[in-house]
């Protein structure tokens, strides 16, 4: 398979977590990783990993394993990591705040442009070196700012008109955080992360009584 646009989500995941490794590995200075190692930081088999960078066209070479300069560059295309990402967080609060401060981001291919927000209390402070802008703004800025991706944190009820107006500023990929479930054009990406969801099932396999 030339290109990752049918693997399913898990796979994706997975092929996240192998870069991730690969890339901590390579700037300590390793050069060749095993598939044992590389299924084991992912929290995955080796047989499993093995499928996963067959579908990429990548094997690795008995005895030595996967060079890590080599298979790195065929991840980072599975992901869409050729370029970087320009990414715009609407809405300043503490998580848009914490995320927009985060060296992750820009190590692994999301440089964030633009922040906004709503709120007089916050617009034109500075959040890691990007100034808050007023969100009456937001087409201007993913204009001017070649926005590709967009981040919302922001409350549910605002949610529905910011994806709106991403997608009709030529925004396609959308992460939103707020609590809600929101539609989208055909050709939009919206991927929803629900914390509280995520909470409730970590309490469920934990079992009664246990935070109590």
């Amino acid at each position: 398979m030339s290109s990752s646009q049918h693997l399913p989500d898990a796979t994706l995941r997975r092929i996240s977590l192998y870069l991730r490794s690969l890339t901590e590995w390579g700037a300590a200075g390793t050069t060749t990783v095993s598939s044992t190692r590389l299924a084991r930081a992912a929290g995955t088999t080796p047989a499993t990993l093995r499928k996963d960078l067959s579908l990429l066209g990548s094997h690795g070479r008995r005895g030595v394993g996967y060079e890590i300069t080599t298979l790195a560059p065929v991840l980072e295309q599975a992901l869409g990591l050729t370029t970087p990402w320009r990414v715009a967080i609407v809405g300043a609060g503490h998580l848009g705040m914490a995320l927009s401060g985060y060296d992750g981001l820009t190590t692994r291919g999301f440089d964030v442009v633009a922040v906004l927000d709503a709120s007089p209390e916050v617009i034109g402070t500075v959040a890691a070196g990007v100034t808050v802008q007023d969100a009456t703004l937001l087409e201007e800025v993913v204009r001017q700012q070649q926005v590709t991706m967009a981040v919302l944190t922001v409350p549910g009820p605002a949610a529905q008109g910011l994806v709106d107006r991403l997608a009709a500023a030529g925004v396609h990929s959308v992460l939103s955080f707020a609590p809600v479930a929101v539609s989208a054009p055909d050709g939009v990406d919206v991927r929803r992360v629900d914390l509280t969801t995520e909470l409730q099932l970590l309490a469920h396999r934990a079992g009664p009584g246990v935070g109590a």
